[in-house]
């Protein structure tokens, strides 16, 4: 992989009129994107620019930096270089787009910001725009679920490589950043992005022994201490991996923008009892729960089975986290983001549809380790299409 992917035209296109559709059916005139990753998805750059998409007509693009690449990166045919972001409604007013309603993703626009273009935007209205955008993005193409298979391919492929770099005595750390190595030389193109509000992520997860019993503010069923309180304080920390403790990897893997998720256990020599049973309890759950999916299914309805059934197994107290520290989902969508539509979890009453990309990740935690299964699917009309394919068994090194 050595040559840049820039998103196709007929892509960007299909994009644009699925959003024209819904602005449309709300009765928006039209929609200011700055937000990297919708950005991105509707124009193909992730450069520092407004794009314009009207409730009819052409969309437009406004460039800030780098107007160079983006006219390299974007098939949108309007592109114009800006100087000041004060100049866009005076530009779409020229343009006959004298908005009196825009769209605006204020689920993430900061209060500040929104200020400012409620100034510049004196004769408009804002409305948010944030949900029509998600669910547009929760149906993958084509295109973009070949590019979400690149993903988990990698994936499959560092999981193969990790019992060349386990030893006894190497720190969660160390191995960490083999395994973030791998990756990164294959392609990762970093940042595994989030749309909720400060859960900010770094790559992955790598616990051994009683870490993956540490809690952490992140909204998953595995801490892990961290390197330190001051940023992304969860995940590998300095502790040393050491003889017959379950060793527990998690990890995405963005490739060209899409994020591939899986996880994997390792050990070296064996683990406990109790564990090695918890580990067969999630992979039974994972099978009935892919058995169980099909477009038209409920997620909360899955989200019910995974807990009837770690109940049945007596692993309750133990499901998707350890005391307070659980969390109350089973599975979520992948794409551009990590915490995409669909969301398994109470409450979430989406019907699923083919196209859908997700993870599904049943996981047991107890005092001394963190241990499950997690895998990327994409929903086909019979069920999902499994794309992460390492072996799931607890590897023996």
């Amino acid at each position: 992989m050595t040559d840049m992917l820039y998103t196709p035209k007929s892509e960007v296109d299909n994009r644009i009129a699925a959003f024209q559709t819904s602005l449309d059916q709300l009765k928006i005139d039209g929609a200011l994107i700055m937000h990297h990753t919708n950005l991105f998805y509707l124009s193909g750059t992730s450069q520092s620019a407004h794009l314009f998409v009207p409730r009819s007509g052409r969309p437009l693009l406004m460039v800030r930096k780098s107007f160079e690449r983006a006219r390299q990166e974007s098939t949108i045919e309007d592109i114009i270089e800006i100087k000041s972001l004060k100049m866009i409604p005076g530009i779409l007013e020229d343009r006959g787009y004298a908005s009196a309603d825009v769209g605006l993703e204020l689920d993430v626009i900061p209060y500040n910001t929104w200020q400012f273009y409620t100034k510049i935007f004196n004769r408009s209205t804002f409305t948010d725009i944030s949900e029509p955008l998600k669910r547009i993005r929760t149906i993958k193409s084509a295109y973009e679920i070949g590019l979400l298979q690149k993903a988990c391919e990698i994936l499959d492929e560092v999981f193969a490589d990790v019992p060349s770099w386990l030893r006894e005595g190497m720190t969660e750390i160390e191995l960490a950043s083999l395994f973030e190595a791998g990756m990164r030389r294959r392609g990762y193109g970093g940042c595994s992005k989030m749309r909720a509000f400060n859960q900010d992520f770094f790559l992955g997860n790598v616990t051994s022994g009683a870490s993956g019993a540490v809690p952490t503010y992140f909204d998953g069923p595995v801490g892990g201490p961290g390197l330190t309180p001051a940023n992304n304080p969860h995940g590998a920390g300095w502790k040393v991996i050491r003889r017959n403790e379950i060793v527990y990897i998690d990890y995405t893997c963005v490739i060209n923008g899409y994020t591939g998720d899986a996880a994997r256990m390792f050990v070296i020599g064996d683990v406990a009892g109790h564990l090695r049973q918890a580990h067969t309890v999630s992979l039974a759950i994972q099978a009935e729960l892919v058995d169980m999916i099909k477009p038209g299914v409920i997620c909360e309805d899955v989200y019910a089975r995974s807990t009837e059934l770690a109940e049945q197994a007596g692993l309750a107290d133990h499901f998707m986290g350890i005391g307070n520290s659980r969390v109350r989902f089973i599975g979520h969508g992948l794409g551009l983001e990590l915490d995409e539509y669909p969301i398994f979890a109470k409450g979430v009453k989406m019907p699923l549809a083919e196209g859908m990309t997700f993870a599904i990740e049943p996981k047991f935690v107890f005092a001394d380790g963190a241990i499950g299964a997690e895998n990327t699917y994409v929903l086909r009309h019979n069920g999902p299409q499994v794309l992460t394919h390492a072996p799931e068994s607890i590897i023996c090194v």
